[in-house]
């Protein structure tokens, strides 16, 4: 394998340096000690800054994404799908747990429909985590992400995951 190929895989090993090489922000050196590719630094970088040309360029996108939030969430049924009285209010169902409306509920979802992906998740998870807001559990399908946080986070909540509807940077695809 040649060194390019070495370096490109090691780079590739590292989302945020792919999308830092397609928006033109990297210390070439730096990176080529990061990568800890065997071989000489300058040659290294010099593979990097060729990986880097060869990469579309790093354009956010701003999904079409609605963000809105409901608070008052708590366990729903009994883990088999559906709740006690035989409906289903569950906004989000991890591993059979239900979470939806309750009395006492002491979470908040933030829900955003529209343009959702894998993509879209991972920079509202990015937001979340940069506001410090902790989230108890996530779900998306496409059409509808779910964020489970506590009672108090949700203002912080929304502002991150809208915030990340118009930071979702496009992906190459592996035909690029």
């Amino acid at each position: 394998m040649t060194l390019a190929a070495r370096t490109r895989e090691a780079a590739a090993a590292h989302p945020f340096l792919v999308d830092a090489l397609r928006a033109g922000v990297v210390n070439y050196a730096a990176a080529a000690r990061f990568v800890d590719v065997e071989g000489e630094p300058e040659a290294v970088a010099t593979a990097l800054r060729r990986y880097a040309e060869s990469l579309p360029d790093y354009a956010p996108s701003s999904p079409s994404v609605r963000v809105t939030m409901q608070r008052g969430l708590g366990r729903v049924g009994d883990g088999d799908g559906a709740a006690d009285d035989g409906s289903d209010e569950a906004v989000l169902r991890v591993n059979g747990a239900g979470y939806g409306p309750t009395d006492d509920g002491d979470r908040t979802a933030v829900l955003a429909t529209g343009a959702v992906d894998a993509a879209f998740a991972a920079a509202a998870l990015d937001r979340l985590a940069l506001a410090d807001v902790t989230v108890h559990a996530m779900g998306f399908d496409g059409e509808a992400l779910v964020a489970l946080v506590g009672r108090r986070a949700g203002a912080d909540a929304i502002r991150a995951v809208e915030a990340a509807a118009g930071s979702v940077p496009d992906r190459p695809s592996a035909d690029d």
